[in-house]
């Protein structure tokens, strides 16, 4: 008996519509970041992209439980010593409402250039308009 190994020319990849409105950050990320993925499919493989497209409409009305809007923080290093910088979730989200959405999915996928394949499967919008009517994405609900 053979294992199945999925081939990239052989895929079908298909574009999902998801609503952040009102959804919790952690619980979308992890939804979303399985579509990327590809692991809601029979085909998964690991090291092979296998993972759908995902546009998230209404980001910058996600919700974050408890009070870690103004008690989680993000940090970054410029690079330059004592360079570590740090800004909370409440700051973030009024200066770039879609960073933190980004940044959870980001996170939830594997590190290097499979995962970086992954993440450019995603466009996030802050609204309800977005630029891919063309590709007639499939809206899908999930539960909060």
């Amino acid at each position: 008996m053979r294992s199945f190994q999925a081939k990239p020319q052989e895929l079908q990849r298909k574009w999902y519509l998801v609503d952040a409105e009102g959804q919790t950050l952690g619980r979308l990320a992890s939804r979303i970041a399985i579509l990327l993925r590809g692991k809601h499919k029979p085909i998964f493989t690991p090291n092979v992209d296998t993972g759908d497209h995902v546009v998230v409409i209404n980001a910058s009305r996600i919700h974050l439980t408890a009070n870690k809007f103004k008690a989680k923080t993000y940090h970054h290093h410029t690079g330059f010593p004592g360079g570590l910088k740090s800004v909370t979730a409440e700051k973030l989200h009024a200066k770039k409402p879609t960073a933190i959405l980004s940044k959870a999915i980001q996170g939830m996928l594997p590190k290097g250039p499979l995962g970086n394949q992954m993440a450019k499967k995603l466009r996030i919008y802050p609204g309800s308009e977005h630029s891919h009517q063309a590709q007639q994405p499939e809206l899908i609900t999930l539960s909060k």
